[in-house]
């Protein structure tokens, strides 16, 4: 950060410091290089110019998130050391916690597993990175599979890129469910409490991060073609502000609103409160394309009716469980697959309800996930768990 501030003040200075030539010619001595450099002295810098700083910003910014990156598994690997009373079996969470489970299980020979939970060079900041510390990123993360003894993922499309991708045997998937749920029938109505809302207003659910590329601006945007309901974003992020700004406009006042986000044992009592929960992810990068995020499973757990995005991720078992896709870049076809489900009468939707449930409890809850986490953890270890 220094050295690009030290550049664009000389650059800066080197701009103002520039003779403004108002009549440039002969006269003045003006010849045709003369003239040139009069003439734009005032001018905005050319796009060569700009370039080269633009470039030099970027590259010190990816410099400083790979240091960072090492500085920071380096740090918690030397203090993880300090405090570490022995394991039969470290778990590294994530790419910056794989290494230093490394760290800690060689000298004891324990077993390490990696707990890839996304495709993280396809994902979020490190997705905008050059492409070249992107491919630094890749091999390092490679790496650190390879030495792991098992990898596991949250979904099969996840194990089969990284089964590709690092040459390992096929991750195990270990998806990230909610514990059995049997929600009140009927639900309790507690957005209809907390805004004072009508009795026949219909909700429709969001909630989890306020992010970027999770379908936020779409789901406002769709909201007004669906008569009779309101949209609910329960949670926080970066785009909290403008996100509450959006809903005090004009078009979306007391169609939309924001609700700071609840404990975790609070959450699914909120989410049975839904009459929807839609979550039409955008397809900005391939970590998102084959994501299938929590909220999906904590939809099905209480028998919310879902509305997802067409890809591969989420699409199976929003099908499986009775919810409705959607074109996530397009509001209309949000909206056309919220009306489908509020449209149905109270039969229907108690079938829909009643089809979630089931699908929930025979496949997605933690307790199954759970039993296939500690069969693989007594597989590496030798040992009952």
């Amino acid at each position: 950060r220094s050295i690009v501030g030290r550049i664009e003040r000389s650059r800066s200075r080197d701009r103002r410091a520039s003779p403004v030539t108002t009549d440039p010619g002969p006269a003045a001595g003006g010849d045709a290089a003369g003239h040139a450099a009069g003439a734009y002295a005032d001018q905005p810098a050319s796009e060569d110019s700009v370039a080269v700083p633009g470039r030099v910003r970027r590259a010190v910014g990816s410099a400083r998130r790979m240091a960072a990156i090492g500085l920071t598994v380096r740090a918690q690997q030397r203090a993880s050391r300090a405090v570490d009373p022995g394991a039969d079996l470290y778990h590294g969470m994530a790419y910056m916690g794989v290494p230093v489970a490394l760290a800690l299980a060689r000298p004891r020979r324990s077993p390490a597993v990696y707990d890839a939970r996304d495709i993280y060079v396809d994902a979020g900041n490190l997705a905008r990175l050059p492409g070249g510390v992107r491919r630094l990123l890749g091999r390092l993360e490679r790496g650190w599979a390879r030495r792991a003894d098992r990898v596991i993922t949250v979904n099969q499309p996840y194990a089969d890129v990284m089964a590709e991708r690092w040459a390992v045997e096929p991750p195990r998937v270990v998806m990230n469910c909610a514990y059995r749920t049997d929600p009140p029938d009927p639900a309790v109505r507690r957005f209809h409490g907390r805004l004072g809302l009508p009795p026949t207003t219909a909700v429709v659910l969001y909630h989890g991060g306020f992010s970027p590329g999770r379908g936020i601006e779409q789901l406002l945007d769709s909201i007004p073609h669906v008569p009779d309901a309101v949209l609910v974003f329960m949670g926080y992020g970066v785009m909290a502000a403008d996100l509450e700004r959006r809903v005090r406009t004009p078009d979306l006042t007391g169609r939309a609103f924001v609700l700071p986000a609840v404990p975790p044992v609070e959450l699914l009592d909120w989410v049975a409160a839904a009459d929807v929960a839609a979550m039409p992810i955008q397809p900005t990068t391939l970590n998102h394309r084959l994501t299938t995020p929590n909220k999906l499973l904590e939809a099905i757990a209480v028998g919310v009716p879902v509305v997802a995005s067409d890809l591969p991720g989420m699409a199976a078992i929003a099908t499986e469980a009775g919810g409705e896709l959607c074109d996530p870049e397009d509001p209309l076809s949000i909206a056309a697959a919220i009306r489908r489900i509020l449209a149905e009468g109270p039969a229907e939707r108690a079938a829909r309800r009643a089809r979630a449930l089931k699908v929930a409890h025979e496949r997605y809850t933690w307790e199954a996930q759970m039993t296939g986490l500690l069969a693989e953890y007594g597989r590496l270890t030798g040992r009952p768990w």
